[in-house]
């Protein structure tokens, strides 16, 4: 990873033609709606999904799990990560994730990319979600969840990232008791955007606490 000497700035934003885009493509999809009716629907498309998970992406939900001689004072906690995204021209707060393989399926992409992003190693995978629409309105890219645990090592260091060529990315711990909370107030901050499957779980722990529905 190289240091970050100013904040990005976008320079351009042009049509980029078909032929020269590398991961997505636009399609126009010819239908019959439910009441015989011909309709049509422009959807963008990834070029780069997994022929063997049939899934584009993967997210790692994730619990850090005190070192040992911490857990009685230290609370369990998540890692996000913090990155600039173009399409927004800010800062998402996000899981970390990425993209599956060729040949690869979502559980062993998620340990791959959780340590790529965040220089730990998984400790027990606790879940695969099934695939997911991602914007169903616009795309057909999917992903899964991967729900993950992790348990710290002791000491205070954060193991050194293994980021790709232009990735910039900011980790930052955050107790599970405090996640909404917190997110929250990243939202509110400038050019920052927290990104939706991490506020829906966030918001969903928060339900829980405050519903009174059963």
């Amino acid at each position: 990873m190289t240091t970050k000497t100013q904040e990005p700035v976008i320079t351009s934003i042009d049509d980029l033609p078909i032929t020269e885009s590398k991961w997505v493509t636009l399609k126009k999809i010819s239908y019959t709606d439910q009441t015989g009716k011909a309709r049509t629907w422009e959807v963008a498309t990834r070029k780069t999904r997994s022929e063997k998970a049939g899934v584009d992406a993967v997210a790692m939900g994730n619990i850090l799990l005190p070192p040992p001689s911490q857990k009685a004072t230290r609370p369990a906690s998540t890692l996000l990560v913090i990155q600039y995204r173009p399409p927004l021209d800010a800062y998402t707060v996000e899981w970390p994730a990425g993209l599956i393989d060729a040949n690869e399926e979502a559980e062993t992409a998620a340990v791959r990319e959780f340590r790529e992003e965040t220089g730990y190693e998984v400790s027990k995978v606790l879940s695969v979600s099934p695939p997911q629409a991602a914007d169903p309105g616009m795309t057909n890219a999917n992903m899964q969840l991967v729900m993950v645990e992790v348990q710290l090592p002791e000491g205070e260091e954060m193991p050194e990232q293994r980021l790709e060529d232009g990735e910039h990315i900011t980790r930052v711990v955050v107790p599970l008791s405090e996640l909404y909370t917190r997110l929250v107030e990243y939202s509110r901050k400038e050019r920052h955007v927290v990104a939706a499957k991490l506020l829906h779980f966030a918001q969903g722990m928060q339900f829980m606490k405050e519903q009174k529905y059963f």
